[in-house]
């Protein structure tokens, strides 16, 4: 811990040190723009893949219901 504090400081004492910071935090912004795009369309899968799974029980469900009710009638 006070090795970090140390470091953050003699970066912040250095000329170039906050422009190095800046310069990373520069370089980081599209990655983490990339990031978030990639985590919106893995939630976008996930959520068109637990429709089409629920639609699939609706419809399983449905056919079900239909089938004892002729067994039902037949009786």
């Amino acid at each position: 811990m006070a090795d970090t504090i140390v470091s953050a400081n003699r970066i912040a004492r250095d000329p170039q040190g906050p422009a190095a910071a800046a310069i990373g935090m520069k370089a980081l912004k599209p990655i983490m723009h990339f990031q978030v795009s990639m985590l919106r369309m893995w939630a976008d899968s996930i959520e068109r893949f637990a429709g089409l799974y629920e639609k699939g029980l609706e419809e399983t469900a449905t056919a079900v219901e239909e089938q004892s009710g002729k067994e039902r009638a037949a009786q």
